[in-house]
């Protein structure tokens, strides 16, 4: 990569840098994990026979090296001359036995600790999508899709491992370590302590390792997030990038992305396979000093052959705990960088929150009231600057303007996608806060300009407006946008299947069954964004003929930049600025010659 173009891609890169992206500089919390654990609490019955399993292998591996002991030191003692063949099978027997109960014990708990693992990830990954639905527009505004999506797929699933094995392992870890320790001593203390005495020098190397490799995957993560929100932007952006042939350019900007994300992940993964090693240069110190001073208590007839083996045993089952633990460690602070993030999104509150005693709003006549609104989207730039409207019931009321003037923001505070800053929004005299946001939206319909359609069928995408619409009603809308005829020629009709955002669909045709969609809804108030301005001059004809019947007795709100299709309002809105500079119906805007006047002639100048 050029020095040019490294420098365009980091100048690119500050794009992706956004606030829930920034690495946490924080302690191991361990609140935290407890916060995690509440997520298997539902679970703790199901657990228990796991954790008996679990017991129970553990025991028994403790078991074997002390059957060991009691064979060499009393069954095959050969200085005693013993040759009792009874006794050495039956030890043989019981060990084989204890292997066998090990065996299946380990193998229910495999089983079952994956399938409850699961049940928790699934849990998980369902509150965090449920959260992020509920989130105010704000909280969108400022971050990309890809970068959501990251939390929802990759950070739950850098938890699976924990959830899985982890906290199982940890336990029977625990327990088989305080189970050898206890042995070690209570055979004889003075070599106990001997080879344990290198576990203190153990923890104090690779406790110096800790904070490195959480911030090393902490960054491994963030790094993942910004490649997926790139992604994202990407395919979205594909005509964009083709149409100015900039594919060399954006595959150089992924390639500066994905060679800091392999960077960051060899980074983090080297510094977690260093316990490894460090466990392993202890083992063998620890094992040196057993037969050292293991041979020497023999030849001072301290200890015996099948004690010094009996210890071997422990000894090498004493560091493979130790081993898995440092890497359980490792594991946990994965899980730790993923979660930090996971709850970083959890414990957003949305902006938008209903009141704690919010009512139901009644089925509603229609009358919209604005009172002295001032709205921001950021601070101290003001969107709007006490806007007062009021609208009665059936009224068509439109709102035009230069880009920029505020007339999506009142669409927007209509709908309480967000609140003001300053005044209040009334619908037949109730304050739109009082109410459920539910129960707001369900009476409220909407068309955009950027029309969503979703992967399924087209009948599918129009009963999204209605679940519970019938096949008679679907069609009934269809028709009454002049829809259905195109469907009809497509090849399965209302069961043609259309890809993500309705690729195999013109613009006209996707707002056409936006259009259909939002009046199945059969909403007392009906937002027209831009709605016909991707549909060809007949077919805005027949639409126009079609709404003076179904926007009968319901309030509508219209914003257009094609004038004519706003021409029959009841009240024209003219916006400037956040501010209302005109209002009034279309022959008196024109009479009076002023702004609305002059966007109608600049219009008609390029006509």
């Amino acid at each position: 990569m050029s020095a040019k173009t490294q420098m365009k891609a980091r100048n690119r890169n500050e794009r992706f840098v956004y606030q829930d992206d920034e690495e946490i500089e924080k302690p191991f919390n361990w609140a935290q994990l407890r916060r995690l654990y509440n997520y298997m609490k539902p679970y703790n019955r199901q657990l228990m026979p796991v954790i008996i399993m679990m017991v129970i292998g553990t025991l028994t591996r403790l078991t074997n090296p002390l059957l060991m002991y009691f064979a060499i030191d009393n069954v095959l003692d050969a200085y005693k001359g013993s040759k009792n063949v009874g006794e050495l099978v039956a030890v043989a027997a019981g060990m084989l036995a204890l292997y066998a109960i090990q065996w299946v014990s380990n193998m229910y708990r495999i089983k079952y600790t994956n399938i409850i693992g699961q049940k928790v990830i699934y849990d998980l990954r369902k509150h965090l999508f449920q959260h992020i639905q509920k989130l105010s527009f704000r909280f969108y505004d400022k971050r990309p899709a890809g970068s959501v999506l990251v939390r929802v797929t990759n950070d739950v699933n850098a938890l699976q491992e924990l959830f899985t094995n982890g906290v199982v392992n940890l336990l029977m870890d625990c327990i088989q370590l305080f189970g050898i320790v206890i042995i070690l001593l209570a055979l004889n203390v003075k070599l106990g302590l001997a080879v344990m005495i290198t576990v203190p020098i153990m923890f104090v190397v690779s406790s110096s390792l800790r904070k490195r490799i959480r911030f090393a995957w902490q960054s491994v993560r963030m790094k993942q997030s910004r490649i997926n929100a790139h992604l994202n932007e990407s395919i979205q952006g594909m005509k964009v990038t083709q149409a100015y042939v900039q594919e060399k350019d954006n595959m150089s900007f992924f390639d500066h992305m994905n060679t800091d994300n392999i960077k960051s992940w060899n980074k983090a993964s080297a510094l977690n396979q260093m316990f490894g090693p460090i466990i392993e240069v202890t083992a063998a110190i620890g094992t040196c000093i057993l037969f050292w001073y293991g041979a020497t208590l023999i030849q001072n007839e301290v200890i015996t052959v099948g004690l010094l083996v009996a210890f071997a045993n422990y000894i090498g089952n004493f560091w493979d705990p130790i081993n898995r633990l440092g890497q359980m460690y490792s594991q946990l602070l994965i899980a730790m960088a993923s979660s930090e993030r996971i709850f970083e999104f959890i414990d957003e509150e949305p902006t938008v929150a209903e009141a704690g005693n919010a009512k139901e709003l009644p089925a509603i006549r229609g009358d919209v009231t604005f009172e002295n609104i001032v709205f921001e989207y950021e601070k101290n730039r003001p969107a709007l600057k006490n806007v007062s409207i009021n609208v009665k019931a059936g009224q068509s009321i439109a709102l035009v303007g230069h880009t920029g003037s505020g007339k999506s923001t009142i669409i927007n505070l209509l709908c309480r996608f967000y609140d003001p800053v300053q005044g209040r929004v009334l619908i037949d005299g109730i304050d739109i806060r009082d109410v459920s946001i539910e129960s707001l939206r369900s009476q409220v319909g909407i068309v955009l300009q950027d029309t969503f359609i979703f992967s399924g069928t087209i009948r599918d995408n129009i009963r999204y407006g209605r679940l519970d619409a019938t096949d008679a009603e679907i069609v009934k809308a269809a028709q009454s946008v002049h829809a259905h005829d195109f469907i009809m020629n497509l090849p399965d009709g209302y069961d043609t299947q259309v890809e993500e955002r309705g690729n195999v669909l013109s613009m006209g045709q996707r707002q056409l069954l936006s259009f259909a969609r939002a009046l199945l809804a059969d909403p007392k108030i009906l937002i027209l964004d831009e709605a016909t301005a991707s549909i060809d001059t007949e077919t805005e004809l027949k639409i126009q003929e079609a709404l003076k019947t179904l926007l009968k007795d319901r309030t509508s709100f219209m914003i257009a930049h094609r004038l004519s299709t706003i021409r029959h309002a009841d009240d024209i809105i003219v916006l400037d600025h956040g501010v209302i500079v005109e209002q009034g119906d279309h022959a008196a805007l024109v009479k009076k010659q002023g702004v609305y006047n002059g966007l109608i002639e600049a219009q008609f100048k390029f006509v």
